[in-house]
Formats: structure tokens, sequence, C-alpha cells
């Protein structure tokens, strides 16, 4: 079966769906989206699409759209956000999506994209929410938290990919496929990424692959991870890295600047907050070449279990699908050819990790905290107010 139409972006960021889902012939009709940075984007790489500027104004969808896809925001859903639920003023607006798709002959898809968090935050409530107003909404639903190392790109980011229909079965499109967990890569030999802004409760080691680019960090700031490479340099990543590390061509954000306002600084946020390319790629891939699904590896889920990293469901009944965040094994490419762009961790951000990491309980590969000494003495040893 193929699949492939007019499609509707909500929340569309800076075009990670749209992108992915365009390369399988989804035409995109529509655009969402409020942020000033973004809406420059969109204008410039989609420069013959429409776009509206607040989700909760649009009145309706266009005539004959088969398909919204809606990365809605993951502020109150995330760990690195507030925490706040399905019901904070960010994460409530995947209502619109439901307002908008409610007419009796209402889109053919919903692929829906967000942060894995959203599982166990209030004990699932926000997954309850979502699957209860799909399923009043005549939807059947499946989920998948998926891997972006998946599809080649060395950064571990894990999203819930969810699709929904009202006449097709969306457990043909994200199931079916599972290539399992790969083979950790030896830390003495590739790069390996963590986060230099924790140190204290989390690290995000990450073998030959930078963790999850994010919109913000415990210090308040949008930065990259930094890189440890087997020379024992540290360095981080620059914006156009961080593009191509989530699909994107280098410079892609460089319109946001053109907005009033908007600093460079701010590219770094909306790069975070993106949806990988090669995932909606992946999507849009398995909508036009669907597999039959088979219920050999599932189980029911039951009320008040905890949601799993896959499942289907339909008509107030769930069930657990076991195939693992790796759906495919594609060619996986070295973060050393990532880093382009790259410079030096400072003495101040390099200094402040090493001072959180000393103060914490967690524990380091052999040799890493030596390598970020070292790495601070050729930067000129502990300046007087490390970050």
């Amino acid at each position: 079966m193929t699949s492939s139409g007019n499609m509707v972006g909500l929340f569309a960021g800076i075009g990670g769906l749209e992108l992915g889902l365009g390369e399988n012939g989804w035409n995109t009709e529509l655009l969402c989206e409020v942020d000033p940075g973004a809406q420059a984007v969109l204008r410039a790489r989609f420069p013959d699409v429409p776009l509206h500027p607040d989700v909760t104004q649009l009145r309706s969808l266009p005539q004959g759209t088969e398909l919204v896809a809606a990365g809605f925001p993951c502020q109150d859903l995330s760990q690195a956000g507030r925490t706040a639920g399905i019901t904070g003023t960010k994460s409530s607006l995947v209502d619109e999506v439901f307002r908008l798709v409610r007419r009796k002959n209402g889109p053919r898809w919903l692929v829906i994209e967000n942060v894995p968090f959203m599982l166990q935050l209030g004990r699932g409530a926000a997954m309850r929410h979502i699957t209860d107003a799909l399923e009043d909404l005549g939807y059947a639903w499946a989920y998948r938290v998926v891997d972006a190392r998946a599809f080649g790109l060395p950064q571990r980011r894990n999203r819930v990919l969810m699709v929904a229909s009202r006449t097709d079965d969306p457990r043909a499109v994200l199931f079916g496929q599972d290539a399992g967990l790969p083979v950790d890569g030896n830390p003495d030999l590739h790069p390996c990424g963590f986060y230099w802004t924790e140190g204290v409760r989390g690290l995000g080691w990450a073998v030959n692959a930078v963790p999850t680019l994010k919109g913000g960090s415990t210090l308040g700031i949008a930065s990259p991870p930094a890189v440890r490479l087997p020379s024992g340099e540290i360095v981080t990543p620059g914006l156009t890295d961080a593009e191509r590390l989530q699909g994107f061509d280098p410079d892609w954000t460089a319109p946001a600047t053109q907005a009033v306002g908007v600093r460079t600084g701010h590219r770094w946020r909306l790069v975070g907050n993106a949806v990988s390319v090669r995932m909606a790629t992946w999507v849009g891939h398995r909508l036009s070449h669907q597999i039959d699904y088979t219920s050999d590896h599932e189980t029911p889920l039951e009320p008040g279990d905890a949601w799993p990293t896959a499942a289907w469901g339909a008509h107030r009944k769930a069930f657990r699908v076991h195939e693992s965040q790796w759906p495919v094994h594609e060619p996986y490419e070295d973060l050393g050819g990532f880093l382009d762009d790259a410079r030096l961790l400072s003495a101040r951000a390099t200094a402040g990790f090493l001072r959180r990491a000393r103060s914490g309980n967690l524990r380091f590969v052999p040799g890493f905290l030596d390598d970020v000494e070292n790495h601070l003495d050729r930067m000129g040893g502990f300046p007087q107010a490390a970050a």
C-alpha cells in the first residue's frame, strides 16, 4: 500500500517533519508556527507555502488535507523543561490539533512527535490524554520511541513517534522492522559526547555520538554538548554541525536572524527543538511502504500499567509491542565528520564542569576526568569565575 498527498504542518518549527515527509511525496499546503525566528526559516525554506502564525486562531484545515503533522511543544513534558504536564500552557496546545481534525471527513493520517518523558510524567497522563482524544475522534493509534542513531546520525535522540488513522492501520507504519540494539563503540577510539552543563546528576555520555541536542540546559542556556576527542581535547560542535546532526543542511536556520529581535543564539534553541529530518523521512517512507502487522510481538496493556516504549490501541483497548528503539540500522556516520565548525571548550566552561563533577557522585569512564583536567591546563587553568 502506498500513501501520499496533501499535508499540513502544525507547530512546524524549522520544518523537520515537513522536510522528511516531503521527501516521500507529501505536499505541504499550510504551515503554522508562532516563533518569529522559526517563521523566518519557514518563509525562506518553504517560500511557496502559506504560513499561519497562531494555531489557536487557525479556523480550519485546507480542503483535501490527507495528513496533519504536529511536533507539538514539549516544554511542559520534558525533563529539561517545566514538567507542568499536558495541561501546561505550551503542551496543552496539542488540543488544537484535535479541534482542527474533528470534522467528519478529517485527515486520513496524523503524525505526532514529542519527548519520551511524556510517557512517565504524571504517571503517563499526557499519553492517556492524547490516546483518549484520538479514540474519541475515531482514530486508531500507534507509537514507538525511536533513536535517531538508527538512521545513521551520531546523535542519541530518543523521540516518541505517533501515527494515527481513521481509515488505515497505523501499526503497519511503525512496526514490523526491528534491527535491535547495536554493539557499543570503544570510547578510547571514538569521539564521545557529554553535557558540559551537567556533571552532578547526569552526564549524557555517548560513544561516537552526542547526547540529545536540546533547546535549553540546567544552566538556563541553549548550548551544544561537548565532545571528548580520542586525542583528549574537548570541543563543542558549531551551529552548522548541530544542524547537520539534526539532518538539515548547514545554515538551514540562518534566516532566523532576519526576524526582528532574534539573535544568533536563538538558532541553537530552534535546532534543539527541531524534529530530526531522518526520523521524519523514515516515517514518510513507511507510510508509502507499509508492512502487514502481525500480533506475534504484543501483549495486552492493562489500565494502570506504565506506558511502554511501543504500543498501539483503539476502542479503549491498548497493547504493548515488543520492538526496540532501532527499527533499522542505516549506515552510521562517524561523529568526527560532524565537527567541521567545532571549537575548543573554554577554560571557564571546562572548569565549571570539573567542579560539578568533583562535587557529585557520578562514575566516569577511566581517564575521562584526567582528559578534562589536561584540557583545562592547556586552556590556561582555572579562571577566577567558572560556569
